[in-house]
């Protein structure tokens, strides 16, 4: 799988990225309509940020202009709060355009 803008001609590995899915399930699930601390990463890609009306999301999050692209993810994936200021994801960033790259190939599969 290589994941496109994320990062740009890294062959990403989306069974490394399983596992540094770990970190984020810890408040995000990949179950359709299950919340947890965070949203469900259900659906994520081509899903506009703040769309579900059953989860409580920040202000600023409901009204980031994003929809979830790879490259989109990466940029948030890499620091959170530059790309969304004020939202509530108490999550400092990945820093590693590999990891992230591998991360967001796991996403791609699993969060259908």
């Amino acid at each position: 799988v290589v994941v496109g803008a994320a990062a740009p001609g890294l062959a990403a590995d989306a069974s490394r990225g399983e596992q540094l899915f770990v970190e984020c399930a810890s408040c995000h699930t990949l179950e359709k309509g299950v919340h947890n601390v965070g949203p469900s990463l259900a659906g994520l890609f081509q899903r506009k940020a703040g769309a579900f009306d059953d989860y409580r999301y920040s202000p600023a999050m409901k009204r980031a202009n994003i929809t979830w692209t790879a490259e989109e993810l990466d940029k948030f994936i890499a620091d959170p709060q530059t790309i969304v200021p004020a939202n509530r994801m108490p999550y400092a960033g990945m820093t590693n355009a590999t990891d992230r790259a591998d991360l967001i190939a796991y996403l791609q599969k699993a969060a259908q």
